[in-house]
C-alpha cells in the first residue's frame, strides 16, 4: 500500500521537516528531478531507499539551465501524477519549491562549473551545466543530503557535479545509477515523449549504434574511423543531425585517441525530428 508522501514547498519547511531527521541521527538520500517521471527517475528513488532512512526527491524545472530556444515552455510537467508514483516507491517528501522560492529577488550568484563541462554538452549547451551546477549546488545546500543519486544517462551532468562536489568539498557523496532502459534499448527520458510514433521506431539506432562503437573500441579499433561510421549510420537511420559521437576517458572526459584496455565513455547527441537525444555506454 502506498503512502502518503508530504510535499514542501517552502526552505523553512523542508528545514523543519529535514531537522527532525538530523535529530533522530536518520541519514538522508536527495533524489533531484524535474518531474514528469518515469521507471528511470523511480529506480533513482529504489536505490536511494536501500541507501538512506530517508527520500527527499526534488521537482523543479530549473529554468536557469535552459537557454531562449529551448524547451523551456514545454517541457511536459505532471506533478500529481508525479507524486503518486513517488508514494508507490517509498519516497518520504518531496521539495517542490517554486522559481521565486529557488530563485528569489535579487538572486545573482552562480557556480561556474569546471572542466569536465568545457565541451560535448557544453560546446552545444553553453548555458546548461552553470545552471544545473547553480541549481544543485542549492539544492545540496538546502535539503543537506549525505547522498544524492543521479541516473548516468546524463553522463556528462554526473562528471561536472562530482568535480564540484570534489573542488568545494561538499560534504555528501554522488551515486551514480545505470542508466534505466526501454525493452528496445532506448535510454528512459522524459523527451521520449515529444517523439512520434515514427521517430519512436528509429530512436533505439541511438543505443544500438554506440553499444557497437563500445564493442569495437574495447577490441582496439581505430576510433577516428570508427566514430565517423557511427555519425553516417545515424543519418542513414533517420536522425536528422548528429551533434556529436565522442569516445572519452570514463573519469575525465578527455579525448581518447586509441582502443584496447582503459575505463572509456561513449557519448552521443542526436537530433530525431524536433528532439535532441542523448546517451552513453561504457567501453
Amino acid at each position: 500500500m502506498s503512502k502518503k508522501v508530504n510535499i514542501v514547498r517552502s526552505l523553512k519547511a523542508l528545514r523543519k521537516e529535514t531537522a527532525k531527521w538530523r535529530y533522530k541521527k536518520r541519514s538522508i538520500a536527495l533524489v533531484p528531478t524535474m518531474g514528469a517521471l518515469h521507471d528511470g527517475h523511480l529506480s533513482l528513488v529504489r536505490l536511494a531507499r536501500k541507501k538512506a532512512d530517508r527520500v527527499v526527491v526534488s521537482i523543479f524545472v530549473n529554468p536557469s539551465q535552459f537557454a531562449p530556444h529551448e524547451d523551456l515552455a514545454r517541457y511536459p510537467r505532471d506533478e500529481a501524477g508525479d507524486v503518486a508514483k513517488l508514494a508507490a516507491v517509498g519516497a518520504d517528501l518531496v521539495w517542490a519549491p517554486s522559481v521565486a522560492e529557488m530563485y528569489p529577488d535579487g538572486f545573482s550568484t552562480a557556480v561556474q562549473p569546471g572542466s569536465a563541462a568545457r565541451d560535448l554538452e557544453g560546446a552545444f549547451r553553453p548555458q546548461h551545466f552553470g545552471g544545473v551546477a547553480t541549481v544543485c549546488c542549492k539544492l545540496f545546500s538546502q535539503v543537506t543530503p549525505d547522498i544524492a543519486v543521479f541516473g548516468q544517462k546524463d553522463y556528462q551532468q554526473l562528471c561536472v557535479l562530482n568535480q564540484m562536489v570534489r573542488d568545494l568539498n561538499l560534504p555528501l557523496k554522488l551515486i551514480g545509477a545505470p542508466t534505466k532502459r526501454e525493452p528496445d534499448g532506448l535510454a528512459m527520458s522524459s523527451r521520449n515523449a515529444y517523439l512520434t510514433s515514427e521517430e519512436r521506431q528509429i530512436a533505439p539506432k541511438l543505443h544500438a549504434t554506440i553499444a557497437a562503437l563500445a564493442e569495437d573500441v574495447r577490441a582496439g579499433a581505430d576510433i577516428a574511423a570508427r566514430v565517423a561510421a557511427a555519425k553516417r549510420s545515424l543519418l542513414a537511420a533517420g536522425f536528422g543531425k548528429v551533434d556529436y559521437v565522442e569516445v572519452r576517458d570514463a573519469e575525465t572526459l578527455a579525448p581518447v585517441e586509441t582502443g584496447g584496455q582503459g575505463a572509456r565513455r561513449v557519448l552521443v547527441a542526436a537530433w530525431l525530428g524536433k528532439t535532441r537525444l542523448i546517451d552513453n555506454v561504457a567501453a
